[in-house]
């Protein structure tokens, strides 16, 4: 997506720890247009699969995946990151680590919302190490969903979480790309994969 590449290179920043700052267009600030074509370019790549629901986690997922279910046309489900009085039981669980939480993170899906009968497409804002990622595709297996893919805003190539998901064997599509990224060369970026 190259407005997408051009909006990362113009906004995003590179912050001490490795984390690259893209509140303006995803984390924080949302830009209607690009959101929408992030939606569009989801839907694109995973309508062939004939998904009935899409995953996210709150609150950083919900913006693309929201955008993706609409053109899809099928209910988007977000991963809760604290247990609601109301959610009904049985809760399926899992527990991420968050870096930019600093700590270990928990997440709960409700039972009513995800089962066997559904086929789960997961779309999210980031795919570092994969670990978010792996918490959700867990969620997924013990609702006895079927997993079809995987989609990301943007990647972050050097942190090889693509490798550390390919035992999935799905489809990880990813909207950029970023290849490396340093105070002295700054963000390299290109269209995902």
């Amino acid at each position: 997506m190259d407005s997408l590449v051009q909006a990362i290179r113009e906004q995003g920043v590179i912050l001490p720890g490795g984390f690259l700052k893209v509140d303006g267009l995803v984390n924080h600030q949302l830009l209607p247009r690009l959101t929408r074509e992030m939606g569009v370019r989801f839907a694109q790549l995973f309508a062939p699969l004939n998904p009935t629901k899409v995953l996210t986690i709150e609150v950083s997922g919900i913006a693309p995946a929201i955008a993706a279910a609409m053109e899809l046309d099928v209910p988007m489900v977000y991963a809760r990151k604290k247990k609601p009085l109301t959610m009904k039981e049985p809760a399926f669980t899992a527990s991420s680590v968050s870096r930019t939480k600093g700590g270990n993170v928990d997440l709960f899906i409700s039972s009513e919302f995800l089962g066997p009968a559904d086929r789960v497409v997961v779309i999210d804002d980031f795919l570092a190490s994969g670990g978010t990622l792996r918490a959700l595709t867990g969620m997924i297996e013990l609702s006895g969903a079927t997993l079809l893919g995987l989609g990301c805003v943007v990647e972050k190539e050097f942190e090889k979480g693509r490798e550390h998901l390919a035992d999935l064997n799905v489809p990880i599509h990813t909207l950029a790309n970023i290849v490396r990224m340093s105070e002295h060369e700054g963000i390299v970026v290109e269209a995902g994969r």
